[in-house]
């Protein structure tokens, strides 16, 4: 198999493919009567991880779906990446993940069916380690290499979370830190020191395994996983979906190593602009550097947990036993101008 360079063949990267928020709710605003299905816990209205099916035993089927184009060259690497963070959506809702199928797209008359075997692959390495078959899935000729997995899990209803069910005076943890976008942009602009890759593509590949223990807290009134919209637009969707906001204190926020420099730079994704084009209006004023980090779009990043005051004890008791030492990134607070307030 020659080299391949698989971000050459994609016009985006990774999560930085999304549609931005703004025109997502244009794309999905239908004046469709909608049929009311009592036992969907969660659908489409809280712009949640996953949809929740209630099977009437006391537990609730988990799907989901997430597909990209390659944020990294090595095809391997490439669906490690992409499985990681279709499957964080089970977890993100506080379930056990069953099964997946793939979503394949591949350019045939450009890459070698070797390649695309190793991006297979790679997905498949990552089902395994999370203990779930890779089961089947349906492919496609297209124009870039597309790959993700569609996901179903299951979850306790009563350790179901959402991303609408914040309280107010609870604290803000992140279990990994923010950047994923400047880095894999700097790679692709070919500015990437040697070794600095191999962090963002470590984060990317560890599966957010700890979401489905983190559920079981009950002072975790709420969750989600921060991906392409960045950590201010799934917070904005946790304080709006809840009825509340939230303060970010900046220098609190945890960082890949070498992002600012990257940010001079000039490496600085596209879909960061369209972020806050979508949501910025929300957000109080910001200086160019943190708009630039917070609203960096995620791929494969990690859980925004929000946790009572009163029983953060048990949370880092079991964050730190799986190998995370966090610190809070802020608080949530009662409604006011803004969904957010960066501090």
């Amino acid at each position: 198999m020659k080299d391949i360079k698989l971000t050459q063949y994609s016009h985006g990267a990774g999560c930085g493919c999304k549609i931005s928020p703004k025109l997502l709710d244009t794309i999905l605003t239908t004046a469709r009567k909608t049929v009311a299905y009592p036992n969907l816990l969660v659908g489409n209205s809280s712009k949640d991880d996953a949809a929740a099916f209630d099977l009437g035993n006391g537990t609730s089927v988990l799907s989901t779906t997430d597909f990209f184009m390659p944020i990294v060259d090595d095809p391997f690497t490439f669906g490690r990446i992409a499985a990681t963070n279709a499957i964080s959506d089970i977890y993100a809702m506080g379930g056990k993940p069953l099964m997946a199928i793939s979503i394949f797209g591949w350019p045939i008359d450009k890459l070698e069916a070797d390649v695309a075997r190793e991006v297979i692959d790679g997905g498949r390495s990552v089902c395994e380690e999370a203990g779930i078959p890779l089961a089947g899935g349906h492919s496609i000729d297209s124009p870039e290499p597309i790959f993700g997995l569609a996901v179903t899990g299951i979850a306790k209803n009563e350790h179901l979370k959402r991303n609408d069910t914040a309280e107010i005076d609870c604290e803000l943890y992140l279990t990994k830190p923010l950047g994923i976008g400047i880095l894999t942009t700097a790679q692709k602009q070919g500015k990437i020191a040697e070794g600095d890759i191999d962090i963002a593509v470590e984060a990317m590949c560890t599966l957010n395994k700890i979401g489905a223990e983190i559920s079981a807290l009950e002072g975790v009134t709420a969750l989600t996983d921060v991906t392409g919209f960045g950590l201010l637009g799934h917070l904005s969707e946790i304080c709006e979906g809840s009825n509340i906001s939230a303060v970010i204190k900046f220098d609190k926020v945890p960082t890949l190593k070498n992002v600012k420099k990257y940010l001079k730079m000039g490496c600085i994704p596209g879909g960061t602009r369209r972020n806050f084009e979508s949501y910025g209006n929300k957000i109080s004023p910001m200086t160019q550097e943190q708009q630039n980090i917070l609203c960096d779009a995620q791929t494969s990043g990690g859980l925004l947990c929000v946790v009572r005051k009163d029983t953060k004890e048990a949370f880092l008791a079991l964050t730190k036993n799986a190998g995370l030492c966090l610190e809070p990134i802020g608080f949530t607070c009662k409604a006011s101008k803004h969904l957010v307030e960066v501090v």
